[in-house]
């Protein structure tokens, strides 16, 4: 009889031990009872009978699902890692590392799919029958230097192609089970047409084909245009070249679609895509070639992370500061961080790379914890987009628009080059209240103004999606008058459209591309130059190349000056230099004009006037000062419950408990920025330590006496480590 730890997913911090008939090998799946559900669990090892304080109550593993281990023993450590920092239930994290189908209990394995080949007595078939027909002689063509994927071929040429040819008994369709072979790309990999990389590019390449098959970390710090890109294309180019795989991460799907063409055109091969969007199938199958090796390159975002590599040689996070990469529920781990831990694992190289990297990644490569590689000027002799203020006190205001910023908008439009809007509110207006008595329609639930939607012509709430149709009157007085307040794209749309009659535009927030692919194909009809308004939320500021953008409008810009959250100045001086790459990235020079009625702020003079670079290692020393991230390590407990009072004394008795902990420093318990959410009062404790490791071990000793607390189980509650969103 053997004696097995297994993860099991529920939210427990401890592993469960079940009996079976012999031992297991460790990251092998199994069926195990709990409770009154089946559940699929991951063996994590073996334990001796004396451990085992009574083993009559032990159950029996009901079924064994794998042969060998889905999880790899590096991924098993990584896990370990993420438990023990994040203080999360194993069950949980190994849960999250697993595709979806792999949680269900399906097969890792293989399924059989249709394969697209030639007819074996093609030769004796006249392919000049074919010749009124473009995309099934490309077809039959690509076929004669291999067989297809049925799918693949469906989506390079066409569904009615595919079947035009089997038709046409031209080509077959037989059903397969695909065998991954490793390092297949070595067959198919041809190195594309590219630049020659300039000094700066150069030397970053360089220092980066020195750490292949060691663990380092790199932070890039290139300006917006700067061809950080191409650095990574000729840094992992003799890493494919010697079968090694790389892992990049992206920010957002949004990103994904450009980043993939610019990889598979550049080096010839199979490239694998991760993300939310993808069907369960579609990512297992990614999952299972990443595993056997046979994809040199996977770009996925935040949980792609946690794909298996076969041969791994580099690990790249591209736009590292950015926001997504932190998960802000269920296991709040930070994908960057993440990927240190595993390039440490592998052994293999890290690059991060940004224009506005976090402030915690510059201070790490500041002080020679990290390699600091720099590209200071923008390729191809582009230049620098130049940034204005433009006070927009005592003028005339058009849908949110100052009137000065019209006429430079004019001029851009005159010229025949395109404009960005950035609006960072989604919807028609961020609030409705009434003329006459002053009330504002508020959710309920959340205690905050309903969004306008004038599109679906109902009001909505941001905080928890709740809806209602738009009210006639006012709830208060019952008057009619009700006009709306602030300014969001919808109403920078309707705008414009009558400030600019026949000027084509286009609104891109996550109302407007909404549904597959759209997002990708109306940034292709921006770059033909089919619109030359572009009016959007932050899916416009990331990392997006628009050849034509001569001028980017940013409007409202002082909403993020007076926030209570300490990274807001960071976050801002980020979405602002990252906006601004956006113009003037090819021939033609760019220009960005914020519109603020704060011209004197220190933060928008020092952004304009100094650059991000200056502002980033300024506020670093306020940080300092102040002993803030990333020099204090902190946590955050957050609970949540119907009654304000039963949130409270929960982090009341927690703060009495690290009380106990004399080196911890505590802060709160106080609202939650975003005070009321889902009808549910929000409060938090920020605990925080100069150093890393005492911090933890208090939090470790005190979560058994937090869980024991008797208002636990009555409240929601969350721990939080390194946290960076406080709303």
């Amino acid at each position: 009889m053997a004696y097995i730890q297994v993860a099991v997913p529920v939210p427990l911090r401890q592993l469960f031990t079940y009996t079976h008939t012999s031992t297991l090998h460790r990251g092998v799946r199994v069926s195990v009872p709990f409770g009154p559900r089946k559940l699929v669990g991951v063996v994590i090892g073996t334990v001796p009978e004396s451990d085992v304080e009574d083993v009559n109550k032990l159950k029996a593993i009901d079924s064994v699902l794998d042969d060998n281990a889905v999880i790899d023993d590096v991924l098993l450590k990584m896990a370990q890692w993420l438990w023990q920092y994040y203080h999360h239930a194993p069950g949980e994290v190994l849960h999250a590392m697993l595709p979806v189908l792999l949680r269900k209990g399906e097969s890792p394995s293989p399924e059989p799919e249709d394969m697209l080949s030639l007819t074996s007595d093609v030769e004796s078939i006249d392919l000049s029958i074919l010749s009124k027909a473009p995309k099934q002689r490309a077809c039959a063509e690509a076929l004669e230097k291999g067989d297809m994927l049925a799918s693949a071929a469906r989506k390079r040429f066409g569904a009615p192609a595919v079947k035009a040819l089997v038709e046409k008994s031209v080509a077959t369709i037989t059903a397969i089970i695909p065998q991954f072979k490793c390092a297949g790309w070595l067959n198919t990999m041809e190195v594309g047409e590219k630049p020659i990389p300039d000094k700066e590019q150069s030397v970053a390449v360089a220092a980066l084909n020195r750490q292949h098959n060691s663990f380092a970390v790199s932070l890039l710090e290139g300006v917006t245009g700067s061809g950080k890109t191409e650095v990574y294309l000729q840094a992992i180019e003799p890493l494919l070249a010697d079968g090694k795989q790389i892992l990049i991460l992206v920010p957002e799907i949004g990103l994904t679609p450009q980043t993939v063409s610019r990889f598979e055109k550049r080096f010839g091969i199979d490239v694998g895509v991760l993300h939310s969007q993808l069907s369960d199938k579609a990512r297992l199958q990614v999952w299972q070639r990443a595993r056997a090796g046979e994809l040199g390159i996977i770009i996925g975002t935040r949980s792609a992370i946690f794909t298996p590599l076969k041969n791994p040689g580099m690990l790249i996070v591209d736009e590292e500061h950015d926001e997504s990469f932190k998960q802000q529920d269920g296991l709040r781990y930070h994908a960057r961080d993440l990927a240190a831990m595993r390039a440490k694992q592998h052994n293999i190289p890290l690059l991060l790379g940004s224009a506005t990297p976090a402030l915690e990644s510059l201070n790490n490569a500041l002080s020679n914890k990290y390699h600091h590689l720099q590209l200071t000027k923008r390729a191809g002799g582009a230049q620098s987009t130049h940034q204005h203020l433009l006070d927009a006190r005592d003028q005339p205001i058009h849908y949110g628009i100052a009137q000065g910023m019209l006429s430079i908008m004019r001029q851009h439009i005159s010229a025949g080059n395109q404009v960005l809007v950035f609006v960072n509110r989604r919807g028609y207006a961020p609030a409705m209240l009434c003329h006459h008595c002053g009330e504002t329609v508020t959710c309920k639930r959340c205690d905050r103004p309903y969004t306008v939607h004038k599109g679906q012509n109902r009001l909505q709430c941001h905080h928890c999606s709740g809806t209602r149709a738009m009210p006639s009157s006012c709830e208060a007085c019952h008057s009619s008058e009700l006009v709306t307040a602030g300014t969001g794209t919808e109403q920078v749309e309707q705008g414009l459209s009558a400030l600019f009659p026949g000027v084509k535009q286009v609104r891109i927030d996550s109302d407007s591309v909404r549904g597959k692919d759209k997002l990708h194909q109306t940034l292709e009809a921006i770059n033909r130059q089919e619109y030359q308004l572009l009016v959007g939320t932050q899916i416009l500021s990331k990392g997006h190349h628009f050849p034509h953008v001569t001028l980017v409008v940013v409007l409202d810009v002082d909403g993020a000056l007076f926030s209570a959250d300490f990274r807001a100045p960071e976050k801002l001086a980020q979405l602002v230099t990252q906006l601004a790459g956006r113009a003037g990235r090819a021939s033609k020079p760019g220009e960005m004009w914020l519109q603020t009625h704060n011209p004197h702020h220190p933060l928008l003079q020092d952004l304009v006037n100094n650059g991000y670079g200056h502002f980033a290692r300024l506020a670093l020393m306020e940080r300092k000062a102040a002993s803030l991230p990333p020099y204090i390590s902190q946590f955050v407990i957050r609970a949540e419950a119907t009654d304000s009072h039963l949130a409270y004394n929960f982090l009341q008795g927690c703060k009495g408990i690290f009380n106990q902990h004399q080196a911890v420093e505590m802060n709160g318990p106080f609202p939650c920025l975003i005070e009321k959410r889902q009808g549910r009062f929000r409060f938090m404790l920020v605990c925080s330590h100069q150093k890393r490791a005492p911090l933890h071990e208090a939090l470790r000793l005190a979560l058994p006496f937090l869980q024991a607390l008797p208002q636990a189980i009555k409240v929601r509650w969350s721990v939080d480590i390194d946290p960076t969103d406080f709303s």
